[in-house]
């Protein structure tokens, strides 16, 4: 589980929360009416962008933003490095027990063993985490539409209530309340946006680079494998995807 996720949008729920509670009663923050507006116009007008299946595939995808099962990349890099030298010394077929812990990795490994070239493992690898990577870029676009309507109806929302209040301005008394639940509508779109779907969206836009990047490692790291490179070249080239200080990290604690 990703714990930045689930303690960001707790504290963030928490505090909007506990000012509603320590500012006054909070049955005035609850109105079905503005809820109806903003949900249900939110849902409407982004299905009218996407297909049912891919408006529903995005809840799924967006659980990559709670549960992030991704492999580190050096933890990516020993275990290539322990297949490289497994298959220095048995072949390729050695590597048919072999758990990489990894499901896109063991395709490749399988691939492999099955005798595929390696221009057609690398094709079918790469057509994989492309396909992967654009399913996850397109709930990431569902998720920031959620987060460009959302506020637009709580403005539309705001402005159905006050056209109703003003229609009844021969009643001073139900001015306030009537102003407080316009309101409220514009309350719901932002924390909709704000709080939830625009910070999904963000994370689901960072999981899909790791995601690329660990696939891409991957994908090298098979093809060296399977052309019978040195694993130290290719433990050197997969070096290149870390950033300087992990990969002085990792260096040095090869090292010792």
């Amino acid at each position: 589980m990703d714990l930045a996720t689930l303690i960001g949008l707790l504290a963030a729920i928490g505090i909007i929360a506990a000012s509603i509670f320590l500012g006054g009663s909070a049955g005035t923050f609850f109105n079905v009416p503005s809820l109806l507006v903003v949900v249900g116009g939110t849902i409407g007008a982004v299905l009218m962008q996407f297909s049912i299946g891919q408006f529903f595939g995005a809840v799924k995808v967006a659980l990559k933003a709670f549960f992030n099962k991704g492999q580190a990349p050096e933890e990516l890099i020993e275990t290539t490095i322990d297949m490289a030298n497994s298959a220095r010394k048995g072949g390729l077929l050695a590597l048919e027990e072999k758990d990489t812990g990894n499901p896109f990795f063991q395709m490749g490994i399988q691939m492999m063993v099955d005798g595929h070239e390696p221009d057609v493992v690398r094709q079918m690898m790469t057509s994989e985490m492309t396909l992967t990577v654009e399913r996850h870029d397109l709930g990431q676009k569902i998720f920031k539409s959620i987060a460009e309507v959302a506020p637009a109806m709580g403005m539309i929302g705001t402005l159905i209530g006050l056209v109703q209040m003003l229609s009844n301005m021969d009643d001073p008394k139900s001015i306030g309340p009537s102003m407080a639940v316009a309101l409220l509508t514009t309350l719901y779109g932002a924390m909709i946006a704000n709080v939830f779907a625009g910070p999904i969206a963000e994370k689901l836009g960072l999981r899909s680079n790791e995601e690329r990047l660990v696939k891409s490692m991957i994908i090298d790291g098979v093809s060296g494998i399977q052309e019978g490179r040195n694993p130290r070249v290719i433990e050197g080239m997969l070096m290149t995807y870390l950033p300087g200080s992990k990969r002085k990290s990792a260096e040095d604690a090869e090292a010792a």
